[in-house]
């Protein structure tokens, strides 16, 4: 009776000290939630102003059931759905105003955004109505708040996304090209100027691409899948200057959203 009580007692004196060798490696670990629901923020490029079909749900914020975003959604049936891009967002009302939609569970961003933080508007305004010196005075202007305040702004907006989403794939996708030249159009600007804005359209997609690989996001380039579709092209999707509609003007229609930005996504997602 004896040898055996002290044989159970080394027995457990051994199970004892193996799993407290064992430690955290055979404990059981608690399965994580998946990161498969899915956030679209920025701007009006995001929220589908031009594509019509605007949701009455986002209506302020001018959000379209042809947005790139609902298309991918529509298409991939993530496990979860936040459309928060709005209309005239820059990187400060994404970060204020956007960001809540994102968690541990999210496992796709895509934005657009930066092109209100460079005034794009009024720089169109200046083309249009201050000719030549004017307009180049406005894009040069614009660049140096793309390489300045902007370039700063997204790394903050970068980094709070990744922290607020840090298992999330982020796709932050760029703009076309707003003008195709020596095409159809016989009014408004010379291609002088459509040139310029297109150079200026590539230098902020370049500073977006920078900052959002600095950060480990992948940067989507839409401006090959819109080319032959710009304004003044035989087949625009893109919205011209439309004096009764003026927030829809420079923007992508559906086909623009469908076959230009959706396609690009669906490549990198």
């Amino acid at each position: 009776m004896r040898q055996s009580r002290i044989a159970a007692g080394a027995c457990s004196l051994l199970l004892a000290a193996a799993c407290a060798f064992a430690g955290p490696a055979t404990a059981q670990v608690a399965p994580r939630t998946a990161a498969t629901g899915y956030v679209a923020l920025g701007d009006s490029y995001s929220s589908g102003v031009g594509a019509g079909d605007y949701l009455t749900s986002g209506k302020e914020c001018k959000r379209s059931s042809r947005a790139y975003p609902v298309l991918w959604a529509e298409a991939h049936a993530p496990a979860s759905f936040s459309f928060a891009a709005c209309n005239g967002a820059g990187v400060d009302e994404v970060l204020t105003e956007q960001l809540g939609h994102l968690s541990p569970r999210t496992g796709l961003v895509t934005l657009t955004v930066g092109g209100s933080d460079t005034g794009f508007v009024g720089v169109l305004a200046t083309c249009a109505l201050g000719g030549t010196g004017g307009c180049r005075s406005a894009l040069s202007r614009a660049r140096t708040t793309m390489d300045g305040s902007l370039a700063a702004n997204l790394d903050r907006l970068y980094t709070a996304i990744r922290n607020r989403a840090p298992a999330a794939r982020v796709v932050v996708l760029g703009y076309p090209h707003l003008y195709h030249l020596q095409g159809a159009c016989r009014l408004g600007l010379g291609d002088s100027e459509r040139a310029d804005l297109n150079d200026a359209v590539d230098h902020l997609n370049a500073v977006i691409a920078r900052r959002a690989a600095a950060h480990g996001f992948t940067f989507a380039d839409v401006t090959a899948a819109f080319a032959g579709h710009e304004i003044c092209s035989a087949r625009p999707w893109l919205r011209s200057v439309d004096v009764l509609a003026i927030t829809e003007s420079y923007h992508p229609t559906a086909p623009g959203q469908s076959l230009g930005y959706l396609p690009v996504l669906s490549r990198v997602s």
